[in-house]
């Protein structure tokens, strides 16, 4: 049924959009399943979930930390991890570059920007990713590649407030794609990705559509 769901939903989209595909509390068995039917890219909130599924998953999948980030967990996904969603402040950029730096890898990373009122999202303002850009801040982090934006809208049945929010990260992407070299913009998840697509959402990250409701 979740390999159905996941092709329905595919078959809906263009091919540049990357579908991540969020498999936080669901069994190995489910994401094998996904993965055997050509499925790569997943994405986990948790550290230690997201180890022990590497550990013993394909080594083929793209595994994205979609979840807040502590510092102190770092270390443990940077050997692996294929892309950081949720880099929301310089501290833990910083992290990210000093551990991946260790192993001499470069780590895909996206900036997230706060682009919601609610208090329990994390994230960078406008202003300060602008700082950043127009400094060129972000380049002098030799170990991570900033590959775009993501963000995450206020949860409300409230269609317009939604679709403002997404409609100023994608003006802002689209004002400095060229001169930073973004290619990623990540907005939508099970509850809102129909507006973030209108909003030119590249890459979603869906759970209970795919997955169903988490218990």
């Amino acid at each position: 049924m979740i390999q159905n769901r996941l092709e329905k939903i595919k078959n809906t989209l263009n091919e540049d959009i990357i579908l991540v595909a969020v498999s936080k509390t669901k069994p190995i068995e489910q994401i094998k399943s996904l993965y055997d039917i050509g499925h790569v890219d997943f994405g986990e909130n948790k550290v230690q979930e997201l180890v022990n599924k590497h550990g013993v998953l394909p080594k083929e999948i793209n595994w994205h930390m979609i979840g807040h980030l502590q510092r102190n967990k770092v270390k443990q996904i940077i050997p692996f991890i294929h892309l950081i969603h949720s880099v929301d402040s310089l501290r833990l950029l910083n992290k990210i570059n000093y551990e991946a730096k260790k192993i001499n890898r470069k780590v895909n990373i996206l900036i997230q920007i706060k682009i919601s009122n609610d208090n329990s999202k994390y994230g960078f303002s406008f202003d300060e990713i602008e700082h950043l850009i127009k400094n060129r801040i972000l380049d002098e982090y030799e170990f991570t590649e900033v590959k775009g934006l993501m963000g995450m809208a206020t949860f409300t049945n409230d269609e317009n407030v939604i679709d403002d929010e997404f409609k100023k990260l994608k003006k802002f992407y689209l004002k400095y794609r060229q001169q930073t070299n973004f290619s990623i913009l990540s907005m939508g998840m099970s509850g809102d990705y129909m507006i973030a697509l209108k909003n030119k959402s590249n890459m979603l990250r869906l759970g209970s559509v795919i997955f169903g409701k988490r218990n």
